[in-house]
């Protein structure tokens, strides 16, 4: 994932640009490591707060930091929808990926913008249109053709529900925050064969393994051989290239 990724992620601290021993606070953090690209900057008097709603996830950070020897980094269980922060407590906040998966996105940059300091910046991402991200749209599409799952409803939290730019722009505005830009970051995703794009996307995707869990052998069959037949036209010598596009944000609190 962070082959495919990192760009996104350095692109959402070239942005915030944090400055030096500054204290940015990354929510959704995942396993860390677009957070502990901004804590190089920090310097030994700087604070990065990495965050996740998952305690798993906020243990997986902690090991990562330890294997990257950032120590400038505390660890925290925080919904971003509820940050627990003190009002106008950080210079800066990324979010790579969070704001499309929680409950009400507004709510979430609401508070974002309570604990960012006047003029401090918030800089995150989400996924573009599922056109643009075939790498995670083709299965859903094929289990809602096949039968398998129903058609979620529109505002359903999910990687593409917020690829309106303007919607984007909307949430921006609403949240009291200032639009600075707002642009696409192309990725690609790289897999060997289809069989390894199958493996990984089953291990990192609880609608399939859910999906998968109920299915005999002959019926994964019929399931795989369509998502192989929708991915078909990425395929090459060198296994499967699937382009995917991000939406990057910037946005400030004004003074």
């Amino acid at each position: 994932m962070w082959e495919a990724s990192h760009v996104v992620a350095e692109r959402l601290v070239e942005l915030l640009d944090p400055a030096h021993e500054s204290t940015v606070l990354e929510l959704a953090a995942g396993p860390g490591d677009t957070g502990f690209l901004a804590a190089r900057r920090l310097g030994p008097g700087g604070r990065l707060i990495s965050s996740d709603f998952a305690p798993e996830m906020v243990e997986a950070a902690r090991r990562r930091a330890a294997e990257l020897e950032v120590t400038n980094v505390e660890f925290r269980v925080i919904d971003g929808q509820a940050i627990g922060l003190e009002d106008a407590s950080v210079d800066g906040v990324l979010c790579r990926w969070g704001y499309m998966l929680m409950p009400e996105p507004a709510a979430g940059l609401a508070e974002t913008r309570r604990v960012l300091r006047a003029k401090a910046r918030v800089a995150f991402a989400v996924w573009g249109s599922a056109d643009e991200n075939r790498w995670g749209s083709t299965v859903g599409r094929v289990l809602v053709e096949s039968g398998l799952l129903e058609r979620p409803e529109p505002d359903t939290p999910g990687p593409f529900r917020l690829q309106d730019p303007e919607r984007l722009r909307s949430l921006v505005e609403e949240a009291g925050l200032d639009l600075v830009s707002l642009e696409d970051v192309e990725v690609t995703w790289r897999y060997a064969s289809f069989d390894e794009y199958w493996e990984s996307t089953r291990d990192v995707s609880r609608m399939l393994s859910s999906v998968l869990a109920r299915l005999d052998a002959a019926e994964e069959a019929v399931l795989r051989a369509g998502v192989e037949a929708g991915l078909a036209a990425y395929a090459g010598d060198d296994g499967l290239a699937i382009p995917g596009v991000c939406r990057v944000v910037l946005a400030a609190r004004p003074a």
